[in-house]
């Protein structure tokens, strides 16, 4: 019995090693830093203090919104209008009168001030909310302004709130975390038959090799007798 659980643990060590080590590797990597640096918290400025005002009603023309949100900017209060049909708008928070969609120069203003420090802006690009960068992870149509120092900031196209903050480890991080789930194309599929059977193997594997410690004793004494 010892022997052929000796085989079944060794033919299972070729089977799981691959993905343990990945597990391993790519855990190892993830923890090397606090999840606030991998967020880019720390190039996030402080959110400025709304006004001291009496906001007015944004028009809707005619549309169901599902929320009203009053939101503070370098330029000013204003409204994030989430319509119930999915769609977003931002209006003037003391006129109550729908803005016109970012552009390009304000998309740039808006990331330099969601920033902590000062950095020179490599690139600008505007993307639709069906060809969203893949480290966005959001399906709003956005503009990607590129720092000097390749971290990307995300700023929605229709409001110009700071969607996310993609920093040079936050890509590796995604990628390792895109490893350890065993899911490179979405990296969000963490329940899947892949992932689910290398699991259950390395578990049996770790038990196997749990129970050759005790037939192992036991052959030895068996071996003294």
């Amino acid at each position: 019995m010892h022997r052929k659980f000796y085989r079944w643990h060794i033919w299972l060590g070729w089977l799981i090693g691959v993905p343990i080590i990945l597990w391993t590797a790519s855990g190892l990597l993830m923890v090397s830093q606090p999840i606030e640096t991998v967020r880019g918290n720390h190039l996030r400025s402080e959110q400025p203090a709304l006004d001291p005002i009496i906001p007015v009603v944004p028009v809707l023309e005619g549309r169901k919104a599902k929320s009203l949100t009053l939101q503070q900017t370098t330029n000013g209060p204003f409204w994030v209008i989430a319509y119930a049909d999915g769609g977003k708008r931002r209006a003037d928070a003391e006129t109550g009168k729908l803005l016109p969609p970012i552009a390009a120069a304000e998309a740039s203003a808006l990331a330099i001030a969601a920033r902590s420090d000062a950095a020179a802006i490599q690139s600008v690009a505007k993307f639709s909310a069906g060809k969203a960068p893949s480290d966005l992870r959001r399906d709003r149509p956005s503009w990607q302004v590129i720092f000097e120092d390749d971290a990307r900031f995300y700023i929605d196209a229709d409001t110009g709130e700071l969607l996310a903050v993609r920093t040079q480890f936050w890509r590796v991080f995604d990628f390792m975390w895109g490893l350890h789930i065993m899911d490179l194309q979405t990296r969000e599929d963490t329940s899947h038959p892949i992932l689910i059977g290398s699991a259950a193997l390395a578990l049996f594997g770790s038990i196997l090799g749990f129970v050759l410690l005790f037939t192992r004793g036991a052959r030895k004494r068996r071996k003294r007798d």
